[in-house]
Parts: C-alpha cells; structure tokens; sequence
C-alpha cells in the first residue's frame, strides 16, 4: 500500500476529558475529523461532571503526560497545538516545558490556548495562583487565545476594559485574542478579535483586527468554547490565516449549537459537524 502523499494536518489537543461528551477531548476529536485534519488527543485531566456542572477533577499524572508527549513528537510531525484544561502546576510546567522546546524545533508551530478556568455550571478549575501562573507560562507562548467575558477578567483583573485587557494580554507575547461574548448581557453575541493586522509595527493603534455578530441562541450550551478553540486549531493548521480562520471557526460553532441537542437535563450540547457542509 503506498503511503499518503497529502497527510491531513495533524493537531494535538491537550484537554480534559468530559464524560458527556459535550467538550473536552471529544469536542477537539469531533471538530478536527469534521474539519478534515487529524487530532492527536492527550488527557490532561478526568472530570466528574453531568450536562449541568463540573463535580470534580482529577488532573493526569505529570510524569505521564510528559512521556506522551515525548513519544508524539519523536514520531509524528504536529501542524497546531490546541490547549485546554490545565487544572494543576504539575501539568502546567510539563505542557510549558513541551511547548518551548516545540518551539525550538518548528518555530512556525501554531499554538492555541482556550483558558478553561471556569465551568458554566459555576465550578471553578483554576486558583488564582494558577491563573497567574498560566498567564505567564503558557499565555506569551501563544498564537491565539480564545477566553470568554469572564475568563478574560479572572486572567485581567486589574483591566479596566476588555480592550485594555486584550492589549496586555497581546503585549505579554500573545499575538491574538479572540474574545468570545457569549456570557455578556446583549442581544447578540459579538466575538472581536485584536492583535496586529499583518505588517503592522503600532500596536498601540492597530489591536482591533474584526469583529462577528450572532444571533444569540436560546437556551444554555455546553462545549460552545472547546468547539470554537477546536475549529480555529483546525483552520489555522490547514493555512487560513487568523481572520478567516476565526470566521469559520465561528461559523462551524454557531451552526453546531443551533443543531445542539440535549441529552441530560441541564445544558445542550453542541452538533457538530451536523447540516453542515465541510
């Protein structure tokens, strides 16, 4: 059998496992396959969790994890890595350590972290130490990250803004972010990206690059931001740029929760990859 001439992009996705099925790893596998690339998962933490609310975690072994890691990247060439749970220092310093030395050996590796700190049933992931902790490790390594209103004022508290935010976060090493607005009090939910546009050299002027309406969904959804950070992995490692890449992940996402269905009885999860075209 010969061998495949055009590998499909290869994304690693280093995230929590959820036991609905409704984001975590399964949200990163889903997404990538519909996407056309595919997804190396690695577990960074079991969760005990319902489509209401997280109960519990239990994070995966460092030592583990760093041995994973390891064996992938002696064997396989990776495109992006897309980040999501990290609920303890341990795994922290692993994933840090990995990604700088991913660096030094593919300079042009896409990274992409979606911080989880905060579940939408209210449990909390992350100590305050923590989020320091990832905003100065894990943050400046990072193409994009994709908080959410309130997880971009745990990683900013003293911003006085979500721009001002967005422009310390840019400042810090991160070269975008995309802010998600679905936990903000609007009729629509409006997703805005900043960073530098492409050549640009004044960051104090040019940190907005675009921003999306949606309308705004009834009902309460689950795995809506690990979809999203998932899509935009999958559509920078396949070459859109970061603009287009955002507007299709956004696309992929919205359409996934408005065939959401719900099978708990708390939240509905996201349909991914369904009535949609690839």
């Amino acid at each position: 059998m010969s061998s495949d001439k055009h590998p499909k992009p290869t994304v690693l996705c280093l995230s929590g496992l959820d036991p609905t099925g409704g984001a975590g790893i399964q949200a990163d596998i889903e997404t990538l396959a519909f996407l056309g690339c595919h997804c190396l998962p690695v577990v960074t933490s079991l969760t005990v969790q319902n489509t209401a609310n997280v109960l519990s975690t239990a994070p995966v072994s460092a030592a583990l994890l760093d041995s994973q890691l390891i064996t992938l990247q002696q064997d396989v060439r990776i495109d992006a890595v897309k980040i999501g749970l990290i609920d303890t220092l341990d795994v922290l310093v692993v994933i840090e350590k990995f990604l700088n030395g991913l660096r030094k050996t593919q300079p042009d590796i896409l990274l992409i972290a979606d911080p989880v700190l905060k579940a939408g049933g209210g449990f909390a992931f992350s100590t305050e130490g923590l989020i320091i902790e990832y905003r100065q490790r894990i943050i400046p390594l990072c193409n994009v990250i994709t908080p959410n209103t309130e997880e971009l004022a745990l990683l900013c508290p003293q911003a006085g803004s979500p721009e001002d935010a967005a422009r310390f976060l840019c400042s810090s090493g991160c070269k975008h972010v995309l802010l998600t607005g679905t936990h903000a009090n609007t009729s629509d939910v409006v997703n805005r990206l900043y960073g530098l546009r492409a050549g640009s050299d004044t960051p104090e002027i040019d940190w907005r690059i675009a921003s999306w309406s949606w309308p705004r969904l009834p009902g309460s959804f689950h795995g809506s931001g690990c979809t999203m950070a998932s899509a935009l992995a999958g559509n920078l490692a396949k070459g859109l740029d970061m603009p287009e890449a955002a507007f299709a992940a956004q696309q992929f996402t919205w359409q996934s929760l408005q065939h959401a269905h719900k099978p708990g009885n708390g939240q509905f999860l996201p349909n991914r990859g369904m009535h949609q075209k690839n």
